[in-house]
């Protein structure tokens, strides 16, 4: 990717560090959230005055029903609560039942919403503890719906709105929120949510999503997160028409305009939070994708999800995949089906990792991916009529329109979708595959479930059980002839939430393409033997903190070794430090 990136930046590298775009500074546990500080009793007015009433309507200090005798004499609570006391086992399991008698994916998710603006802590450690069932909760497939109808159900704000009102005045907005410390912001302006679209201003859903999981899955605490809109405008009717409809009602700004927005907006951020915050892109459309992290990969530390860290964790499947498949990375040939940003973000990735496999250049690496968009296979002869991201793909081949006509010519072993399109795997797409491969490596990738390339079931069943099968969002286990299969879900959750926690405890100032193959590596590494006996590329969720433990651990080892880790000195043991900075749910003892 950063080969790709030095292009647009006229050969820039974020390796060349500016010496005026580095500031210091730290960031201090004050509210004891991380592991390491377990043991500490808290003080609930330190940072804010809150006693009483106010304090059972604080969400980051509100225990309900688990203060003890002690704590509502002290904190003047007596009377404002039944006589019991609940342990947070108790309350957990309470709620727990009580989501499960929800019919509807929503009315989870709003309960899970309604939660989080209750009780901060609950919230958390029920995501934790139940983060298999939750995930598709309050991540996709549910966030997308939930961002399509966030106008009928918005109830309370949970992130900075920056619209172009606020042109001139962005640096005040953000002071306007209320922590100073903050480590991660995700922000999207709301064009390409999943596979759903312009969606505007209620794109809000996706960074208030991916900030549950940094905290949740990777143990950055939630006072140091940030979720922010920046509203543009959408170019959707259906909401512009929406009486409900919480943004702006203008057609999307688009050149100049959006692109002093994105100026100040970045420059602020800096400014305010300094150089260690990490700004996570979110569902950008293609055309500000790669020049927005072009643009500020060299003076920000900046992370686009869907072009990186998707890469990342399927580059991580991939490399897993060849215990099963045999052969080297460089012995397979790949054919995807689209190049947007996530198809040229993982191609790029995975021809990284081959080159630096084989020690060859990565142009060599490249010869051996092939992409498909719209128009057909992506061959020299379109090269003029290309853009810049899709052009290192344009190899020498006759032109081929279709995709079953491209797996007939191209002969690939892993076939990956991330094309935003349901259903274009088909079945004679597919029993092409198995009619080519032994074992064929087959990825849909595209979210939420309705736009998946195809469904677990139908490549089980159209490759008789052959096919190595991920896809991005969750499917049911299929039964085919007696066996059951379990298909992994190549979850960008399972790399950016670790991925971000190496970043802040290492102190990065910049992301590197060496950070995103670490990232990969120390995923396809827990991978276990019987993990691979169920034909799964991917651990289980039910592990992710131990994996972003790891993940974290490599990529900040990266970040020290490149000399952009500013956190020093170094700790010795890079996994124990990752674990106890994570953020941990357990309620705290009131003084």
């Amino acid at each position: 990717m950063e080969s790709t990136m030095k292009d647009l930046r006229g050969g820039a590298s974020v390796l060349d560090m500016d010496p005026k775009s580095t500031v210091g500074g730290g960031v201090e546990d004050v509210y004891g959230e991380d592991s390491a500080t377990l043991d500490q009793l808290v003080t609930p007015w330190t940072i804010s005055v809150a006693s009483g009433y106010s304090l059972l309507r604080d969400p980051r200090h509100n225990k309900g029903l688990a203060f003890t005798e002690k704590e509502r004499d002290a904190h003047y609570l007596r009377g404002l609560l039944p006589p019991v006391v609940a342990s947070q086992q108790l309350q957990e399991k309470k709620l727990m039942h009580t989501i499960r008698q929800y019919q509807l994916p929503l009315q989870k998710y709003m309960a899970m919403m309604e939660l989080e603006e209750r009780n901060e802590r609950l919230f958390y450690k029920l995501l934790i503890d139940n983060v298999e069932e939750l995930l598709p909760i309050v991540y996709t497939p549910t966030v997308g719906e939930a961002c399509q109808k966030y106008g009928s159900i918005f109830k309370r704000p949970q992130g900075l709105y920056i619209s172009l009102k606020e042109k001139g005045k962005i640096l005040d907005v953000l002071k306007n929120w209320p922590e100073r410390s903050i480590q991660v912001i995700v922000v999207t302006d709301g064009e390409r949510i999943l596979g759903l679209g312009d969606l505007g201003c209620q794109g809000m859903g996706i960074p208030v999503g991916k900030l549950a999981l940094y905290t949740a899955l990777g143990g950055v605490r939630p006072s140091a997160c940030l979720p922010i809109t920046i509203d543009v405008g959408t170019n959707n009717e259906k909401l512009l028409k929406d009486e409900f409809y919480i943004g702006l009602r203008q057609r999307r700004a688009t050149g100049q305009e959006y692109s002093e927005l994105l100026q100040e907006f970045m420059a602020a951020v800096k400014q305010n939070y300094g150089e260690k915050v990490l700004v996570q892109f979110e569902d950008f459309a293609n055309h500000n994708a790669f020049e927005l992290l072009a643009k500020y990969g060299t003076t920000h530390l900046v992370f686009n999800d869907d072009i990186q860290g998707t890469a990342s964790v399927v580059l991580a499947g991939v490399i897993a995949a060849l215990k099963l498949l045999g052969g080297s990375l460089a012995d397979h040939t790949f054919l995807f089906l689209g190049a947007g940003e996530a198809g040229t973000g993982i191609a790029e990735l995975i021809a990284l990792e081959m080159s630096k496999r084989i020690n060859a250049p990565i142009e060599e690496a490249r010869k051996k991916i092939w992409l498909v968009d719209s128009k057909g296979l992506i061959v020299s002869s379109r090269k003029e009529s290309l853009q810049h991201f899709k052009q290192p793909w344009a190899h020498e081949h006759e032109p081929v329109n279709t995709l079953l006509d491209a797996v007939k010519a191209i002969k690939p072993t892993v076939l990956i979708g991330s094309s935003g399109v349901g259903r274009t795997f088909t079945k004679e797409v597919i029993e092409t595959m198995a009619s080519l491969n032994e074992k064929p490596l087959i990825l849909a990738l595209s979210n939420p479930t309705s736009q998946s390339e195809c469904t677990a079931e139908e490549a089980y069943t159209w490759t008789k059980g052959k096919t190595i099968f991920a896809s991005g969002s969750p499917f049911d286990p299929v039964e085919y002839e007696g066996k059951v299969f379990v298909s992994g879900q190549a979850n960008n959750a399972y790399i950016f939430p670790g991925f971000g926690l190496g970043l802040v405890i290492s102190g990065a100032i910049r992301v590197h393409d060496d950070m995103l193959l670490a990232a990969s590596e120390a995923l396809a590494a827990q991978v276990s033997e019987e993990n691979y006996a169920n034909g799964l590329i991917y651990p289980p969720f039910s592990n992710i903190r131990k994996i972003s433990a790891n993940i974290a651990a490599k990529v900040a080892a990266k970040a020290y070794e490149l000399g952009l880790a500013t956190r020093l000195p170094r700790p010795e043991n890079l996994v124990k430090y990752a674990e106890s900075c994570m953020y941990s749910p357990v309620y705290r003892n009131f003084r």
